[in-house]
């Protein structure tokens, strides 16, 4: 299993990088894992569109389904579909008016879960953790049925200690490290440190920061996460490149 970086920052794009996506690869079978701004653009260098067999979304905030719409009518507008008829679009059911959205005439088919579902989707199980956040947010743990292979994805989320189980011994855990760790006040994001602890305390392969700012100097981020996750090999998101699931 392999995942490629479509974007990786959290609420804007800037820089020439989009938002929030990424593609998951296991045996042919191509899932998108949410489709942020500049998602489209980007997935049309590595995968035509049309290859997507699923799109899984963590939740309904722009910066993680601004394309979702464009890609809709990416599908309605070609008549060859290599695949499938229809995309399969899984959303949360908890905010039913944005899941309304994921089904639309000739392109996508809206297929609801919960915090306690189960989904077979290709060779992939997922399960999922309810995050800290303003909205349904959903963590999700992404088994290869095949090879065991799993990658533990948070979405977006302030931390929270049920992080733990639910990333135990991942072989890749992808973090929201939205913020450096002199970050105060309020916040529905983890910190570079935060990241970190979770990825030392769940004993995963590897851990890839996500979701990051637009300002700042990444190295530093990426630092301090490393200080507390020990001897974890740690990475930054980086536009296209594709990450092996395990190592």
């Amino acid at each position: 299993m392999k995942i490629t970086v479509l974007g990786y920052y959290g609420g804007y794009p800037a820089n020439g990088i989009g938002t929030s996506s990424y593609l998951i690869e296991s045996n042919g079978f191509h899932l998108l894992m949410d489709c942020g701004s500049g998602a489209l653009l980007s997935l049309e260098k590595v995968l035509d569109p049309l290859q997507l067999d699923a799109v899984i979304l963590s939740h309904y905030h722009h910066d993680h389904v601004a394309d979702v719409g464009v890609l809709q009518y990416y599908w309605q507008l070609h008549e060859e579909r290599p695949n499938l008829q229809t995309l399969p679009i899984y959303g949360p059911t908890a905010d039913p008016l944005n899941f309304g959205s994921l089904t639309w005439p000739h392109a996508s088919q809206g297929k609801g879960y919960g915090a306690d579902d189960t989904l077979h989707i290709g060779p992939l199980t997922v399960s999922f953790l309810t995050m800290k956040h303003p909205v349904p947010a959903f963590g999700m743990r992404i088994v290869e049925n095949q090879t065991g292979e799993t990658l533990v994805f948070t979405a977006d989320t302030d931390y929270i200690p049920e992080l733990i189980p639910f990333a135990k011994n991942a072989d890749l855990l992808m973090t929201d490290t939205n913020f450096f760790d002199d970050k105060t006040g309020p916040k529905w994001h983890m910190t570079a440190s935060e990241s970190g602890r979770v990825a030392f305390e769940a004993t995963v392969g590897q851990l890839l920061l996500t979701h990051l700012p637009q300002t700042g100097d990444l190295k530093a981020l990426k630092q301090e996460a490393q200080e507390s996750a020990g001897n974890i090999p740690v990475a930054l998101a980086d536009l296209r490149k594709t990450f092996a699931v395990k190592l």
